[in-house]
């Protein structure tokens, strides 16, 4: 499902944002002004077995800066779990806004525990207040305020951390800053917008106040969960050193510390995933190939793309079409004389019958056609379920249908809580039915504190930020939300209608938690090499680090035309996305794949390889669902100590094992890759690379490939072949890749089940291990894959085996081949997959 809007259209199209200091539109004040402000005093602390409370009272006079300060706050800490620790300040005297439990329920402190048992420790000191996070091990601080004093008025709140100098910061986005984060006086705004064209320094249509700060030390986390507007400034011009900072116009300071580990970065993912959820799993056939276009002229467009793929062998698994369909863009219909219904359901019988699938995008704007006869809009009114305007009429806005209204946020929403002083020993979130006098006079539409909105004022280009949403709560504070929530409604919708299938919906706009039910694409980007490199980056950043795995861009480029290289290019990038769709604009020229020789041969590659690979990714997901490890890794996950690896953009992880390495330089046939120290095997002919820590130039690298390394010490079960369609896919045998490390051992896993059950009648769990010439296979086989393991291929075999044996039993030549060039042991072995089984070699 397709959720936002596109170009200049009035409506929620959601975002984050990217700008340099001091950032044009946004409100600058001298950072010795703030800093020279009272903070407070820590009073009344009382400390409790698995935390501690406190009032923090104004120390001062009040500097005022963007309105009144709060004379008096309540500070909770609890040690939720031994790698989390909760921090919430609040304004014990009046109900602000915070995240409702429905968007994103909190986890569990019921299981708290001491602070003695705690990877990470809270340290405060009590007047001025300042406190700081710190690894209990090792007592190096984490997260200090330390010469920062805390701000809390109506509409703004600073909290100002000091950070390493050139400290490795990743996350806060949605953007299209580099993964690893420039330091140099960065400000990162979050306030969903509509970003046509993505562009480089500004605010786009996801928000995730996340980040992850790694060191040769440890990687930690710090999550922010407020959905109010914000700033996060990254500077390193202040006199203390670099710093980090939120400036945030509403809501409550409620921050997660997470532990993470000191040698394993992917800990603080699994911790992070603790907060957010762990990613929803998706079907099997939504790993296949997707097309879309915003601009099919009629259903015989539609079926002629659908024929096109299968004439040119390219293996399209889901066929979308965009708001094209829709009778003069309104939702829930569709065009009578170009996409009439009986020939869409003629379509999508087609695909069924050849085990496809059709996919409709959807906008959340309904056109406003009061006594029309137009049920969505009538149903709604009946329902009461628009945005209402300030003086209780329907908030109405102009979208592609004309004039619309929009859907509230969630009707059994509870209302904003009260913000009581915080006790360990409870729970810390409480409803109230109260409304705040205090926030009912807030400047809703230009608060003091103006953020660096791209499109300027808060409302700009979307909704007012006055209108009210469900039990009375606001745009102003529920904006970033939106997209997430109507994402969410989808997802439910879906379930209501396929019960027990697991569904796929993807969206434009996210918030924190939107990845336990939703995937996401990138948004309206443009057909550019710079595009194409971001892509990399924004994928990174929320299949690693905001736990949205199911993600990926529009290949080639939403608007503006591509080029055969370019989208060749694309094509072979575009493989390793979770979500691969070719997606473009009705302003574009086409772009499917099988329109260029050179793309068709670049994409039916590239999905030759993906789809062999598909079950290994089926099963990264799995575990990213089980427990919330990342499907894809930045380099510096697999080398956390190696600070060559920790800019490192461009190249990437897919899944546990499999390096990529794109081709990123604009029509060239050359890139430098960095290879870690550690034993490589070439992806094509599995021959070993010893790689030194260093750049390696790969020369004549066509249009039509993609570099590729297995990581030593890996067994990867591959589908001997692909397939037109992920159902044929799966009745295809496996084949396994024994990648030994520089210790001669090798380890990996599969996971199986129908495909499509979100609680699966049965499911395979296969565990591969291998070492000292034996790879021994074994598992819990329930469910029946109904095929074959055809060979077993081992690397880096030096010498031709003097003896093979499968569970026991001597293989004949004729069963086992060696290729000595590239050093590869292959052994038939025929065994179906549903049984526990041994090969071995010596030489």
């Amino acid at each position: 499902m397709k959720l936002g809007s596109r170009g200049t259209a009035l409506v929620q199209a959601f975002a984050v944002t990217v700008a340099l200091l001091p950032a044009v539109g946004a409100t600058y004040v001298d950072p010795s002004v703030l800093d020279a402000c009272p903070g407070y005093t820590a009073r009344n602390v009382k400390v409790q077995r698995n935390g501690l409370t406190a009032d923090l009272v104004l120390g001062g006079k009040a500097c005022n800066v963007f309105g009144a300060d709060i004379p008096k706050l309540s500070l909770g800490v609890v040690y939720e779990t031994a790698d989390r620790i909760h921090v919430k300040i609040v304004d014990p005297s009046n109900a602000r806004y915070e995240v409702p439990d429905s968007v994103l329920p909190r986890p569990s402190s019921a299981s708290s525990v001491s602070p003695h048992s705690a990877a990470i420790q809270f340290n405060y000191t009590t007047s001025p207040f300042s406190f700081s996070v710190y690894r209990s091990s090792t007592r190096e601080v984490l997260f200090t305020t330390a010469g920062h004093p805390l701000i809390f008025e109506p509409q703004y709140l600073r909290v100002k951390t000091s950070i390493p100098t050139n400290a490795n910061i990743y996350g806060l986005g949605e953007h299209t800053n580099p993964f690893h984060l420039p330091t140099d006086n960065l400000t990162l705004t979050l306030w969903s917008r509509d970003a046509y064209g993505v562009p480089n320094g500004t605010n786009l249509y996801s928000n995730h106040p996340i980040y992850f700060d790694h060191r040769t030390t440890g990687t930690h986390g710090v999550f922010l969960l407020n959905s109010d507007g914000m700033d996060i400034k990254l500077t390193n011009t202040d006199p203390e050193g670099p710093a980090l900072e939120y400036n945030v116009i509403g809501g409550v300071l409620d921050f997660y510390f997470l532990a993470g580990s000191e040698s394993d970065p992917t800990a603080v993912a699994r911790q992070y995933s603790e907060i957010v959820g762990v990613p929803a799993e998706v079907p099997y056939w939504s790993f296949g190939l997707h097309q879309c276009r915003f601009g099919y002229q009629n259903f015989v467009d539609v079926a002629s793309v659908i024929t096109n793929y299968a004439e040119a062998q390219i293996p399209l698994e889901t066929m979308w079409t965009d708001i094209d369909y829709m009778d003069r863009r309104r939702i829930f219909t569709v065009d009578p004389d170009y996409f009439p219904l009986p020939r869409m359901r003629e379509i999508v019988a087609y695909l069924h019958a050849h085990n496809q699938k059709y996919v409709l995008m959807t906008d959340p704007a309904v056109a406003y056609l009061p006594g029309q006869g137009y049920a969505p809009y009538d149903n709604g009114k009946k329902l009461d379920v628009w945005l209402k305007a300030p003086n209780g009429s329907e908030s109405l806005g102009v979208v592609w249908p004309g004039v619309t209204v929009f859907p509230a946020v969630e009707q059994n929403m509870p209302p904003a809580r009260t913000s009581s002083p915080p006790d360990p020993n409870t729970p810390i979130f409480t409803n109230s039915s109260s409304s705040s006098v205090q926030l009912s006079k807030r400047d809703l539409l230009n608060p003091p504190y103006e953020i660096n909105n791209a499109q300027g004022a808060l409302s700009s280009k979307t909704a007012f930020t006055n209108i009210k949403h469900a039990n009375g709560l606001l745009e102003y504070d529920t904006h970033n939300l939106f997209g997430t929530m109507m994402s969410v409604a989808t997802h439910n919708a879906m379930l209501a209608r396929r019960p027990g299938k697991r569904t796929l919906v993807i969206t434009r706009s996210t918030f924190a938690g939107a990845g336990a039910h939703v995937g996401k694409w990138l948004g309206d980007n443009f057909s550019l090499w710079d595009d194409y490199r971001f892509s990399i980056a924004g994928m990174l950043g929320f299949a690693t680090i905001y736990q949205v795995p199911m993600v990926g861009s529009d290949i080639c480029g939403y608007a503006g035309n591509t080029t055969e290289n370019l989208c060749a290019r694309w094509a072979m990038l575009g493989a390793f996305y979770p979500f691969m769709r070719n997606h473009n604009a009705d302003t574009s020229i086409s772009q499917e794949f099988y329109l260029w020789p050179t793309v068709a041969q670049a994409a039916r590659n590239a999905l030759d390889i993906r789809y062999r690979l598909l079950d290994y990714i089926y099963t990264a997901f799995h575990q990213a669902h089980t427990d919330g490890t990342p499907v894809l890794h930045p380099v510096w996950f697999k080398y956390p100590k190696d600070a060559n690896t920790f800019a490192i953009d461009h190249q990437f992880f897919f899944g546990d094992s499999i390096l990529v390495s794109p081709v990123t330089d604009d029509d060239a046939t050359s890139v430098s890759i960095y290879l870690p120290k550690e034993t490589f095997y070439e992806f094509a002919t599995l021959a070993p690379v010893q790689g030194a820590a260093s750049f390696v130039n790969l020369p004549d690298v066509n249009f039509t490939t993609i570099p590729l390394h297995i990581k030593g010490g890996a067994v990867l079960p591959l589908r001997s072949q692909s397939a037109m369609t992920t159902t044929a896919l799966r009745k295809i045998d496996f084949e396994l890749v024994v990648a030994p490390d520089v210790h001669g051992q090798a380890s990996g896993q599969l996971y199986a089940d129908d495909g499509e059950s979100i609680s699966p009648p049965s499911s395979t769990l296969v565990k591969m291990a291998f070492a000292n010439g034996k790879l021994n296979v074994s598992g819990t086989f329930r469910y029946n894959l109904g095929v074959k393991v055809s060979r077993v291929r081992f690397l880096n075999v030096r010498s031709s085996p003097k003896r093979v044996l499968v569970n026991g039993r001597v293989v004949g030549a004729s069963g086992r081949s060696y290729d000595s060039e590239n050093m590869v042991l292959d052994v038939n072995i025929g065994l179906p997959f549903n049984q526990a089984f041994s090969v071995e070699y010596d030489t």
